[in-house]
C-alpha cells in the first residue's frame, strides 16, 4: 500500500503547481448566478431529474395566477 503524502499546513501538497494559472479566470460564470437547487432527500425521492422538476414546477404556475404573469 502506498503511503499518503503530507499535506503543507494550508491542505495543498506541494506538488500543486499554480504558476501558470490565471486568478479570477471563471470568476465571471460566478457573478453572473448559478441556478442551482439542492432538493431535500424525501423530494428527491418523488423527483429522479431535472425533467421532472420542471414539468411539476410549470403545471404549478400555470395553476398558480399570481405566478403565471
Amino acid at each position: 500500500m502506498k503511503k499518503s503524502r503530507k499535506s503543507a499546513q494550508n491542505g495543498m501538497r506541494d506538488e500543486y503547481d499554480f504558476s501558470q494559472g490565471k486568478r479570477g479566470k471563471y470568476a465571471h460564470r460566478y457573478a453572473e448566478g448559478t441556478n442551482v437547487v439542492v432538493l431535500d432527500p424525501d423530494v428527491a425521492k418523488v423527483f429522479p431529474n431535472s425533467k421532472s422538476v420542471n414539468i411539476s414546477l410549470r403545471k404549478i404556475i400555470r395553476q398558480t395566477p399570481q405566478l403565471a404573469k
